[in-house]
């Protein structure tokens, strides 16, 4: 659903009149017409205005938020569970997080490619991960290795560094 569909839903769902909305932004109301029509997507520079109007956020209206209160979040590649491999930043798809998740910093998605994170994690997984200096012991993180390797492990700190373990299962 486009930007323009959801004020428009927005509208009805709050039994706001488009000349409510147009008399509220100072514009004429052949905008609105326009702005169905395809004609212009003038509707855009006015968005914090119309989300302020209806009660939600430039957010939702924009598409980057779903009426579930989620946030999306894109999948940036994959990260190998296994030899380190060069990270590519590719959005390949977008996943949803809770808002509330998404205030306690920058996430991003990552397809899990190999096995030696399993039984948690397997091959095609998507793993959400929010992107931060440090972790503790005992975390799964991607690690960052020489600036330009990823890979996604527990890390174990110790007095003289860190240790990436991997996750061997014998069957």
């Amino acid at each position: 659903m486009g930007t323009l569909d959801k004020i428009i839903e927005e509208l009805k769902k709050r039994k706001k009149a488009q000349k409510a909305l147009t008399t509220y932004l100072g514009i004429d109301d052949h905008a609105f017409t326009d702005w169905k029509a395809g004609r212009t997507n003038s509707y855009m520079k006015y968005l914090p205005q119309i989300a302020q109007f209806l009660g939600v956020s430039v957010d939702y209206l924009a598409g980057n938020v779903t009426a579930s209160n989620a946030v999306r979040v894109p999948v940036l590649g994959k990260v190998i569970a296994g030899i380190p491999l060069e990270a590519i930043e590719d959005i390949i798809d977008y996943e949803e997080i809770p808002a509330e998740m998404a205030k306690d910093g920058e996430y991003f998605g990552l397809q899990i490619k190999g096995a030696s994170m399993e039984p948690q994690m397997f091959a095609g997984d998507v793993i959400i991960v929010r992107k931060q200096q440090t972790a503790e012991s005992g975390d799964i993180v991607v690690a960052l290795i020489n600036g330009s390797d990823a890979t996604v492990k527990k890390i174990q700190r110790k007095l003289n560094g860190i240790t990436l373990l991997i996750r061997i299962t014998i069957r």
